[in-house]
């Protein structure tokens, strides 16, 4: 019994198993949807000048789009709700992206900017992306939000006069789109330039310590992708 006591306790992966499978169960919904969603824009473009080829769309015409883009939405729906539960009473949330100081982003976004933000220590990320996490989270909200506005405009008309109607709830909701399209051009680029991060996201990563929220002071801290 004694030496029972003295067993250390079972130290946790950086990222847990149910962790990874959310997160590449959001990474095939998001892709599904904007795939999806790039048919259905091309059948009623708001911009003249702008549509997306057949080779980069989902959906042999926009009815087939439709079908792939709910199907997306409430994968992307339902398994966010267990993602948002998971952060918060987790507390991963609170560990890996706050505090977020203004001074350290502008001070991480520099030493990006000059090819020196340190990338040892991917269990920490640094004040970009904690913003960049953060901000994305609110999109997707936003999206939902929207996404509802332009299905169901009357039934969810407080919602959509919310938005100033149907075609500012559709401006919002492509620019929504576009936000995440870059978000995730970026998230992949750093993902092969750093490719821990992404072999991480993969086994799990390195064991962690009992985890502590990350110091406020660290502009120039590490991160993984």
């Amino acid at each position: 019994m004694a030496d029972a006591l003295l067993v250390a306790p079972r130290r946790p992966r950086l990222h847990p198993l149910s962790l990874r499978l959310m997160h590449w169960t959001n990474a095939v919904a998001m892709i599904a949807m904007i795939g999806s969603g790039w048919k259905i824009y091309n059948d009623a473009p708001l911009f003249g000048w702008l549509s997306f080829s057949d080779s980069v769309t989902i959906g042999d015409v926009a009815q087939g789009a439709l079908q792939w883009h709910f199907f997306a939405m409430w994968l992307l729906f339902l398994n966010g709700l267990v993602y948002l539960a998971y952060g918060f009473f987790t507390g991963r949330f609170r560990r890996m992206l706050l505090p977020i100081w203004p001074a350290a982003v502008i001070a991480d976004l520099r030493a990006a900017l000059r090819f020196h933000l340190d990338h040892d220590d991917i269990t920490r990320y640094n004040a970009v992306q904690r913003l960049l996490y953060v901000g994305i989270i609110l999109v997707i909200v936003m999206q939902v939000l929207t996404g509802l506005a332009i299905w169901k405009p009357v039934q969810f008309q407080e919602l959509t006069a919310l938005f100033y109607g149907f075609q500012a709830a559709r401006l919002l909701h492509f620019l929504g789109m576009a936000a995440i399209a870059v978000f995730l051009l970026v998230h992949v680029l750093l993902a092969l330039a750093v490719p821990k991060t992404l072999f991480a996201m993969v086994t799990g990563g390195p064991l962690v310590a009992e985890a502590e929220p990350q110091s406020p002071a660290e502009p120039h801290g590490p991160g993984g992708a």
